[in-house]
């Protein structure tokens, strides 16, 4: 028998939120709408104010702004198609569309755990050591560091999503998600999978586990240098440049890994998506929230940019 006969499926059905009431299903697309719209707001004003105030030019705002423009993909690959599910039921997604969809959410996901790896070592590095900080973290070492993590999601989301599509699928086309993640995918693929398991397996370690431990590491070393710090100021500093970080990695990892370490037997699809819901939708939106509330030289750019806009009159 051939591949081409093997194939049948020509599009998926997005399984979504269907079980739900259509009371229910409108109220979460107004929540979900909203929380759209003010991921795209936040994100895109954190670009416009660290690439606009000269203040905000230091490497840990250079790769907040990448945060933020892989928040905004993130965003656009998963949200509106879920909108779609949710206010007019258009659960069809094409074979191809279903692909396109996958390939972007590895690409973002792998990318965004690189950089939030690379933003941990950038406070390693201004904490650890200040005097070779403006060395070590050049505009050229930043750059590079970006670069490598944006193309480090290409290999990622190129063989995963090959793979996964190069299998025949023969039988019942239903995905068992909001978006065409790999596991609910894979279900549905009528043929052996466990090497194909055993690579995602690999890759989930290498790709989020492993930046999770170099985070780990970074902010272990943070915490023993702000310790040993004789000064509170210094302290209070310090503290306030990683708080916001922290609160971010916890948010995105602790789902993260739940979601793909978790054995399949232990995890039902609702509870999946509800996790999944957290690093796809949360995370983003809360990101430019966390970094603008509890960093005061970005609210103080946020209000120089608002008062060289707006002027002092509309203040």
């Amino acid at each position: 028998m051939t591949w081409e006969n093997w194939t049948i499926v020509n599009e998926f059905i997005l399984v979504s939120f269907s079980t739900l009431s259509s009371e229910l299903q409108a109220l979460l697309f107004l929540l979900f709408l909203t929380i759209y719209l003010v991921t795209l707001m936040g994100n895109v004003l954190i670009i416009l104010v660290t690439t606009a105030d000269s203040s905000l030019q230091d490497p840990m705002y250079f790769f907040l702004r990448n945060l933020s423009f892989l928040e905004i993909g993130f965003n656009l690959v998963i949200v509106p198609k879920m909108l779609g599910t949710l206010i007019i039921q258009d659960t069809a997604i094409s074979f191809f569309g279903c692909a396109t969809q996958m390939y972007f959410f590895f690409f973002f996901g792998a990318a965004e755990c690189c950089l939030l790896a690379t933003m941990a070592y950038d406070r390693y590095v201004a904490i650890c050591d200040p005097l070779h900080y403006p060395i070590i973290m050049s505009r050229r070492a930043c750059a590079q560091l970006a670069a490598a993590c944006w193309f480090s999601g290409f290999p990622v989301a190129t063989v995963q999503t090959t793979w996964i599509f190069s299998f025949p699928f023969c039988g019942p086309n239903r995905v068992n998600h909001f978006f065409c993640d790999s596991p609910p995918v894979i279900a549905l693929v009528c043929a052996d999978t466990s090497l194909f398991e055993l690579e995602a397996l690999t890759a989930t370690v290498l790709f989020v586990l492993f930046p999770f431990l170099l985070i780990l590491g970074s902010y272990v070393r943070i915490l023993s240098t702000v310790f040993r710090m004789p000064s509170a100021e210094g302290k209070h500093k310090a503290f306030s440049t990683c708080s916001s970080q922290l609160l971010v990695v916890s948010l995105f990892y602790s789902t993260a890994i739940l979601t793909y370490f978790r054995p399949r037997s232990s995890t039902s699809p609702e509870s999946k998506k509800l996790l999944s819901l957290s690093y796809t939708v949360m995370t983003p939106m809360l990101n430019p929230i966390i970094y603008s509330l509890r960093n005061s030289e970005v609210k103080a750019a946020l209000r120089r940019v608002i008062h060289r806009t707006l002027g002092p009159q509309k203040l």
